[in-house]
């Protein structure tokens, strides 16, 4: 049997959602062992005074639960 847990992480880029994405689930790759599924929740774009975007994605990243022995 396996149990997996369930944290939201939140990834930015300039450029993309996708980036983003990518960017969140690199870091967290990181520092959570067998990272299985990133699911996205939600999506939104931070406008600069200057016009500048900024693309936010919030993730729910699943990864199997290792007990500490």
């Amino acid at each position: 049997m396996s149990v997996y847990r369930v944290i939201d992480v939140i990834g930015t880029s300039p450029s993309s959602w996708e980036d983003a994405a990518a960017e969140a689930i690199h870091t967290a790759a990181g520092s959570v062992r067998d990272l299985r599924i990133a699911e996205v929740a939600k999506q939104d774009i931070v406008v600069g005074d200057d016009g500048t975007l900024v693309y936010r994605v919030r993730l729910q990243l699943s990864f199997k639960y290792q007990a500490e022995h």
